[in-house]
């Protein structure tokens, strides 16, 4: 990304990097991505194992591990019930993680069950389809929901009252259609998506921008909207339209970052918030977040945790409206 995306950063930032790394440095470093390679936790979590070996916060690369299930749900319960004071693991989320806590899908365990450390960056959501589909636009794939909404077969990350099913239940409405008609196969995140699309499985992929790009750029994918509130200024997605601008007015930010165990030691859990601190107040943090396609957002401790508390109470007022839950 061109650098005018990016966050305006102390010049201190770059100097606080230079300085010894953090005599608590974890044994064992651990990303979970709770899904399939390939999709929106993977990039989050490769992004904090190159970022933190690069500025030398870890002597060596922290291992990324893979646990599909629930679109986040399984990792999330075994955080909580099994690895709570791990001090070296840190769990991938999104927004699509707080939507689905809103909603009651991670079982007994709320929003509140876990340590919520840093969020690094954003992306948006997207609605795809393969380079050959004959839906030329936005409009074309809403005339064509609104005329038979179960011949069209969406690939989503989740079932009924998932962030992507969210997206594109949101155009719907506007189109006077009830989204529980649409038809949904449901999938653990934006690899097993992509995949799907370009193998002719689903029609369209409701799904994230910085999942779809490597895609689009290799021709294979078309991007009808993505879910921004106006053009990405970006080369390669400048000339992607909002679905605002075609009529849609549907915005939805894909906030990515990372918790930790709700049984973490405050030492661990400051020694982690300290390196992101450090990262993102770092204009080489900066370059491998743009290279990953997302854009600016950067949060950390109780900030972050105040910005949970407010985005699921959001969520969960969406999903009364949709007649998701009580």
């Amino acid at each position: 990304m061109r650098p005018s995306l990016r966050n305006t950063l102390l010049a201190a930032g770059s100097a606080v990097l230079l300085s010894a790394p953090l005599s608590a440095e974890p044994k064992r470093p651990e990303c979970i991505a709770p899904a399939a390679p390939g999709g929106g936790f993977d990039l989050t979590c490769k992004l904090a194992q190159s970022a933190l070996v690069e500025a030398k916060l870890l002597e060596k690369p922290m291992r990324v591990t893979y646990m599909p299930g629930g679109v986040g749900a399984v990792a999330y319960n075994t955080i909580v019930a099994q690895r709570p004071a791990d001090p070296g693991t840190l769990t991938a989320f999104s927004s699509g993680s707080l939507l689905n806590l809103a909603q009651g899908k991670f079982g007994r365990f709320d929003e509140n069950a876990v340590k919520w450390l840093a969020a690094v960056g954003t992306s948006y959501g997207a609605i795809a389809v393969r380079a050959d589909s004959p839906y030329q636009t936005l409009a074309d794939l809403a005339a064509a929901i609104k005329a038979n909404p179960e011949k069209v077969v969406i690939g989503s990350g989740g079932t009924v009252g998932s962030q992507d099913w969210m997206q594109t239940a949101l155009i719907a409405k506007a189109v006077g259609v009830d989204p529980r008609q649409l038809r949904y196969v449901a999938m653990e995140g934006g690899g097993e998506i992509a995949t799907a699309l370009l193998g002719g499985h689903i029609q369209v992929a409701s799904t994230d921008i910085s999942d779809s790009m490597p895609h689009v750029e290799s021709g294979g994918i078309r991007i009808l909207a993505v879910l921004s509130e106006q053009r990405l200024d970006e080369p390669a997605m400048a000339a992607i339209p909002t679905a605002r601008e075609q009529g849609y007015d549907v915005v939805w930010p894909v906030i990515r970052g990372y918790y930790l165990g709700p049984k973490v030691s405050d030492a661990d859990y400051a020694w982690w918030k300290d390196s992101f601190d450090r990262l993102l107040a770092s204009e080489d943090f900066a370059r491998l977040r743009d290279q990953r396609e997302l854009f600016p957002f950067a949060m950390t401790g109780p900030e972050l945790q105040a910005h949970v508390s407010k985005e699921v109470a959001r969520y969960r007022e969406l999903a009364r409206e949709f007649g998701l839950t009580q």
